[in-house]
């Protein structure tokens, strides 16, 4: 199996390259490149030979979409990254998988059994237009959403990552924010205007006064008069969808 791996950071080649030789020992690494640059000479030094692509998505000189977009590549491409798990499911299409970083075992398996099957299926072809459709993806993500929160405390401000905010509840003028160990924080925002700051990839309205967080919901039950009870990591009492809200949290939780 002839490879091509893209990776501009050295120790993230390494251990790459590490998980490739325990997995796939007979494969050969026909070019590793760190730039968009470097990509572009070895994909048309090598493009017919190549049968599976090990990618970075952010290069040293932009993002390997760019490459990808101009040249018709015709093999299954495995990006590796430290971007959000949850945009990334768009990825699990149309000869793509997705390695997160930090690399681990399991994560490499999975998307080597991914290129298994697709190769297998003859259908290891990338369309353009998937590329150019997860780039812009890729760019809403970036959108300048807030970060972190500054919460008044006792002993001083303290900053909250968005990161570590498992749901938001409405609270008059204000809000509360819970993080994922289950405790309480105002914010100084009505939830109105919360929903405009942070991603809605990452967190959805499910009624008038509650927003939840995609990476903390841990289960979902059907709830009476079609409303969906949610459970939230480290919070005891479920959150409950609104009928009108349910049918399109269904549709956002599948996005």
């Amino acid at each position: 199996m002839k490879i091509l791996v893209l990776e501009d950071e050295i120790p993230a080649y390494e251990k790459l390259l590490k998980h490739i030789e325990a997995e796939l020992p007979d494969a050969q690494i026909i070019g590793w490149g760190r730039s968009n640059a470097e990509a572009e000479h070895f994909i048309k030094k090598s493009l017919s030979e190549i049968q599976v692509i090990f990618s970075d998505i952010e290069l040293l000189d932009g993002l390997s979409f760019e490459v990808f977009e101009k040249y018709d590549v015709q093999c299954p491409i495995i990006f590796c990254t430290a971007f959000d798990r949850y945009l990334l499911k768009a990825f699990q299409s149309n000869g793509i998988a997705y390695i997160l970083k930090p690399y681990d075992t399991k994560q490499f398996k999975d998307a080597i059994g991914k290129f298994r099957s697709l190769f297998g299926q003859g259908e290891s072809n990338v369309q353009k237009n998937t590329i150019s459709e997860l780039k812009n993806i890729l760019l809403e993500e970036r959108r300048d959403y807030k970060k972190r929160f500054s919460i008044k405390k006792k002993s001083g401000i303290k900053l909250l990552s968005v990161s570590d905010i498992v749901a938001f509840e409405a609270n008059g003028d204000f809000s509360l924010a819970y993080d994922q160990t289950g405790d309480r924080h105002i914010v100084n925002y009505p939830i109105g205007e919360i929903e405009t700051k942070v991603n809605p990839h990452h967190f959805f309205r499910i009624n008038r006064s509650e927003m939840v967080a995609i990476n903390y919901i841990e289960s979902l039950e059907p709830y009476f008069k079609n409303r969906l009870a949610i459970k939230l990591k480290n919070i005891a009492d479920p959150k409950y969808t609104s009928s009108s809200k349910t049918k399109e949290f269904r549709i956002w939780l599948e996005q």
